[in-house]
Order: structure tokens, then C-alpha cells, then sequence
């Protein structure tokens, strides 16, 4: 039997209900039909408030420290953001100022992020690639750009969202694998 990988998703969405949160769960069902996965969900909207004070990693709260020890410890990363003035919202960025600089080197990104309309779309290329770039995470090609239109209640509906959320789950899905284990095993073999 194979073994999950640890698969995070972070919604960056600080409210409830939330499309982007609606999305996350939309393409971690996708991927999660394709690869085993032992998932854990950073809802920002929970933890807001506590990401919010803490001046860096030193005076975070328990519950936080648990959300950012699972992103530092992931196999592969789903992060989310609603689209707010052209870029990702202020406490996802610092949700991501907490994370330690190098936890990320070669972690699987897939990236998403949902806006009032299309004219936001480029969020995924001009905030969001650079952003994990520095994190020196391998940010996969296809990203998922959801607009307002494409839910209803809060649910993914449109038909053409559901082939791009299949698309990217399906090239993702390679990515998917319990990667730190091998990384630690190769790096011990090599001294």
C-alpha cells in the first residue's frame, strides 16, 4: 500500500461563508480521487484573529503554530486567496511571513485564488508565483482563477472551473507523493 502524502490547502478567505474556500475544497475532492492524501485545511477565517497580533513566530498562539508547522512539514501545498485591490489578502501574506524561509524548497505549489471578476486573474502570475518563488517552492503551471459567476451558493458550478479544477488536479497529481521522506533518506545516503 502507498503512502499519503501530507497535503495542505490554505484558504486564504476571511470570511464564512467563502468562495475560496468553497474552491479549496472543490480541487483538494479532485486530487483527492487521484492520490491518497493525508489532508489538513488552514481556513484563515479561524484563525484571523491570532495571525493578526502576532508580531512574528516567537508569539503565536498553539493553534496557529499547529497550522504553520503543517505547511512547513507538506508534501504539497493547495494555497488560495480571494482577490483583494490586485493582490492576495494582507493576513494571507503574513500567514506566509510566519512560515520559515526555507520550509518550502521544492514543495509542490498548486496555486488559486478568486475574484469578483475576470479582470483579476492575473493575481496567479503576478502575486502569487513570485511569492512562493521566494519560497523556492515549485509553483505548478496551471492555476485555478475563479470568479464570482463561477459558484452558486457558495458552490463551485460552472462547468468550465470543474474542467480546469480536473485539469490541474490531474498534472498535480505526479507532484503528489510523500516527498520529504525520500529528500531525508537521499540527503542521509549522500553523507
Amino acid at each position: 500500500m502507498s503512502k499519503k502524502s501530507k497535503l495542505v490547502a490554505v484558504s486564504g478567505g476571511l470570511q464564512r461563508p467563502s468562495r475560496t474556500l468553497a474552491l479549496v475544497e472543490a480541487i483538494v475532492a479532485r486530487i483527492a480521487d487521484a492520490v491518497p492524501v493525508d489532508l489538513h485545511i488552514v481556513a484563515l477565517s479561524e484563525i484571523a484573529a491570532d495571525v493578526g497580533v502576532a508580531l512574528d513566530r516567537r508569539n503565536v498562539s498553539a493553534e496557529v503554530e499547529v497550522h504553520l508547522r503543517a505547511i512547513e512539514g507538506a508534501d504539497a501545498l493547495i494555497v488560495a486567496s480571494p482577490v483583494f485591490r490586485a493582490s492576495f489578502t494582507g493576513l494571507f501574506k503574513h500567514l506566509f511571513d510566519l512560515v520559515h524561509q526555507d520550509a518550502l524548497v521544492d514543495v509542490p505549489v498548486l496555486l488559486a485564488a478568486t475574484g469578483g471578476s475576470e479582470r483579476h486573474a492575473l493575481v496567479l502570475e503576478h502575486q502569487l508565483r513570485p511569492l512562493f518563488s521566494f519560497f523556492e517552492a515549485r509553483t505548478l503551471p496551471i492555476g485555478i482563477y475563479a470568479s464570482t459567476h463561477d459558484f452558486t451558493n457558495y458552490e463551485v458550478t460552472s462547468a468550465a472551473l470543474r474542467e480546469r479544477i480536473a485539469l490541474a488536479a490531474q498534472r498535480a497529481a505526479p507532484w503528489l507523493h510523500p516527498r520529504r521522506e525520500a529528500l531525508s533518506q537521499a540527503a542521509a545516503l549522500a553523507i
